[in-house]
């Protein structure tokens, strides 16, 4: 059994039609077809909260629905993986560069020409999906903010909500034009990049969400011989294939990354090695 035939059992059973789901998880009735017609993989429980509101719909026993989209996710995971793509989709790329200030433009797009979603690519792109997803977790269940930005992108309410679900269950590999378009561009005012550092810079539409720009930055922690390294650090220390000939100094580098209480996997530490190690993140030295 998995999400789409418990849940045609349970309208058949009470008598209910799609429509009715649809109102009671406050989604369109296009969703809950996608969903029962398998053409949309049930969403992250983690990452959406219309399966309590189906639950409760369906009167099934709390957390049913979300465990069965568990086990499914993971069997679809097994299944169809593959290669992350060469690139991000056109249109999601252009806004992120129209979104990036004046003066870093050119240097930012002639790096990621070279590079189709290289590791510059995959971190700006992930750190505007963290930015935006933690706006959007925060203000799901605040129905004028749901009604402005559904304004601001020429949807209804339902269908406004539908996009900010999924937007929250996509990732850098799976985010589609849709998501920018309706969602991601409204809310990012620009964003800026220091090359040297890669020290990040959010604004954010001041309408939708007040308050002084989001910073990230790579900081240089108080370390001592007592100091231990982090779990995803010390995954990546032993897959030799990803720490391939790390220095000694490259891994006091990657030591000193700090992002408080957000914990960094071996892919991360992997990817951020990769940036380090590649000249045409730095200026040459009659630049310098």
């Amino acid at each position: 059994m998995d999400v789409s035939s418990v849940i045609k059992t349970r309208l058949l059973e009470l008598g209910l039609e799609q429509k009715d789901l649809a109102a009671a998880a406050e989604v369109t009735e296009s969703y809950i077809s996608q969903l029962l017609t398998r053409k949309k993989l049930p969403p992250a429980p983690d990452r959406t909260d219309i399966y309590e509101k189906l639950d409760t719909a369906l009167k099934l026993s709390n957390g049913e629905l979300a465990k069965l989209a568990l086990e499914q996710r993971m069997d679809a995971l097994k299944r169809n993986y593959e290669e992350p793509r060469g690139a991000l989709l056109k249109e999601t790329r252009k806004l992120i560069l129209r979104k990036c200030v004046a003066a870093r433009q050119k240097e930012v797009r002639s790096i990621f020409e070279r590079q189709p979603f290289g590791e510059l690519e995959q971190l700006v792109t992930q750190k505007l999906l963290d930015v935006v997803s933690q706006v959007a977790r925060t203000e799901l269940d605040n129905q004028a903010w749901l009604h402005e930005v559904a304004q601001l992108g020429d949807k209804s309410h339902e269908q406004m909500r539908v996009i900010i679900l999924e937007f929250l269950d996509t990732d850098i590999f799976h985010i589609s034009n849709e998501d920018c378009i309706s969602f991601l561009d409204p809310l990012i005012a620009r964003w800026d990049i220091d090359l040297s550092t890669f020290d990040m810079e959010f604004t954010l539409n001041q309408r939708l969400a007040p308050g002084e720009p989001r910073k990230f930055a790579y900081v240089e922690k108080d370390t001592d011989s007592r100091h231990r390294d982090a779990a995803g650090l010390t995954d990546f220390l032993q897959d030799a294939v990803l720490c391939n000939d790390l220095s000694r100094e490259e891994l006091k580098f990657l030591r000193k990354l700090d992002f408080g209480t957000r914990q960094p996997n071996r892919l991360f530490y992997y990817r951020a090695l990769q940036i380090l190690r590649d000249p045409l993140h730095f200026l040459d030295a009659e630049e310098a």
